[in-house]
């Protein structure tokens, strides 16, 4: 189901960008108030994930307002912006327009307006379509969604509400001690004790502040030697998001070994002088790692830690990552098991520019089972 639109044109509601996405952050607006446009025509760029997409116009009209700043993390089912209609009315204001800052952005990643989960758009198109986000099966599920949308006075995360089922604890009992009164895991735990959820800490507010002051400032400490100031947003943030959920997820250890490659180096010397191109060992080094997974098929598995299962593929869908200077991105190689170096080698070349250049599918950014990276150039 699309999202819907006012139907007197007073506004453009922003839809889903992608497949479960709920906010996207604003990197550049490609019109101004008073401007008129056509329809179809990009009225933004936003970033999702890792997803640079353009934003059109659903129709033709001039514009009125434009609801964010470059950096603002908009949510999905927010006006985006508004347009010139003749004797009408003004629109509503704008719900979720919020800066990054790192309170804002928890309650908006586990706040999602209702309209965001129930509700697709068709009217987005993307130059460039990647990924590199939380499990989908980390998302808030629609029944919770529902029920805060329609005005729960509980705020927990899924995995808070599963211990309290598991302890047979009626959360709307208890009183939360988190951020903005979120009931914690601790709050849990303590109630099925039967004693009492610990007392959360007196925030710090300047006493200056007032009721309009932002939910949480970051203050800059002054540094010697600073040449320039890069911010921190778009995929070089989502990068961090997604390591952040690695390295709470999943246990980390390195192994170091030595191959011999001097017969396989001759064979891609051979393949080379046969299809008249040079060939990296890369193909190959993918190649050996396929007939390894199908040796040890519980190398190429995932984990849902949301319903505790670990998920065994059949396909290797074989992740390889590429530096660029927007930051890392990991294509995807659908099916390495089938494809031979050579097949390999074209698949590397191909998406590695694609990466670069930012038009690569989302669909092949998305989907792997085991993923290397090449250091050697290095």
């Amino acid at each position: 189901m699309a999202t819907k639109q006012p139907s007197d044109k007073s506004h453009f509601i922003l839809p889903d960008l992608g497949e479960g996405v709920h906010e996207a952050e604003l990197i550049k607006w490609r019109v101004s108030p008073g401007e008129s446009v056509e329809e179809h025509q990009t009225l933004a760029e936003m970033e999702t994930d890792k997803a640079l997409v353009e934003v059109p116009s659903p129709w033709a009209g001039t514009i009125g307002e434009l609801r964010g700043s470059a950096g603002d993390i908009i949510l999905v089912g927010s006006i985006l912006v508004t347009y010139q209609v003749a004797g009408g009315g003004a629109p509503p204001q704008a719900p979720a327009t919020e800066n990054v800052v790192e309170e804002v952005r928890e309650d908006a990643a586990e706040s999602t307006p209702a309209v965001a989960q129930e509700e697709d758009a068709g009217t987005v198109v993307g130059s460039v379509e990647e990924t590199l986000s939380v499990p989908e099966s980390f998302q808030r599920d629609r029944e919770e969604s529902r029920a805060e949308a329609a005005g729960d006075k509980v705020r927990a995360t899924p995995a808070v509400r599963r211990i309290a089922r598991e302890l047979a604890v009626d959360i709307d009992e208890i009183d939360g001690s988190g951020r903005g009164g979120r009931v914690t895991a601790s709050d849990v735990e303590s109630h099925a004790r039967g004693g009492q959820a610990p007392t959360p800490e007196p925030a710090l507010v300047p006493a200056e502040a007032t009721e309009d002051a932002p939910l949480a400032t970051r203050v800059s400490v002054p540094q010697e030697g600073v040449i320039e100031r890069v911010p921190f947003r778009g995929i070089r943030r989502k990068i961090a998001e997604a390591l952040h959920h690695s390295l709470q997820t999943a246990v980390h250890f390195t192994v170091v070994d030595e191959a011999d490659v001097t017969a396989l180096q001759k064979r891609r010397k051979g393949l080379e002088e046969f299809i008249g191109r040079k060939l990296s060992l890369l193909p190959f080094v993918m190649t050996a790692v396929c007939k390894a997974l199908k040796k040890h098929p519980a190398l190429n598995a995932t984990v849902d830690d949301f319903v505790d299962e670990i998920l065994l593929h059949g396909p290797i869908n074989l992740g390889c990552a590429v530096d660029t200077e927007h930051g890392l991105m990991v294509p995807v190689i659908h099916d390495a098991q089938d494809k031979s170096p050579v097949q390999l080698a074209e698949d590397v070349t191909r998406l590695a520019a694609q990466c670069r250049d930012r038009s690569v599918d989302r669909e092949e950014l998305a989907g792997g089972t085991f993923t290397i990276s090449n250091v050697g150039s290095h």
